[in-house]
């Protein structure tokens, strides 16, 4: 994959983000997702199921996650969850925003605008 393949989906929107982080340690469900965005933005980001299922598709589409199979045993999980994980794109994509973001904290740590950690 090149560079270009990669910076073509920069800069990624907030939900689209934390999605892909959200599926960057292992394969979940959307209301998985919706639930570790949730969490980790604690609340100031909620995914609801339309903008959720809307941001899976283009992302299936783009090649940045797939749904994966099998599945869990329906004995364990509803079988008409969909999982979903991380595409080698979709982790490069992920790692380049993380980067370009860190980039821009820093920046601003410099400039004084955010406290020194």
């Amino acid at each position: 994959m090149t560079l270009d393949e990669v910076q073509k989906f920069l800069p990624l929107t907030p939900q689209i983000l934390h999605i892909l982080v959200a599926l960057g340690d292992e394969e979940k469900h959307g209301y998985g997702i919706m639930q570790e965005v949730a969490e980790a933005t604690e609340g100031r980001l909620r995914l609801g199921p339309g903008t959720l299922y809307g941001a899976i598709k283009k992302l299936v589409a783009d090649g940045l996650i797939e749904e994966t199979s099998p599945r869990p045993d329906p004995a364990i999980d509803d079988s008409r969850r969909r999982y979903y994980k991380l595409t080698r794109l979709g982790a490069r994509v992920a790692s380049c925003e993380a980067n370009r973001l860190a980039a821009v904290v820093k920046l601003a740590r410099r400039k004084r605008l955010l406290a020194v950690a």
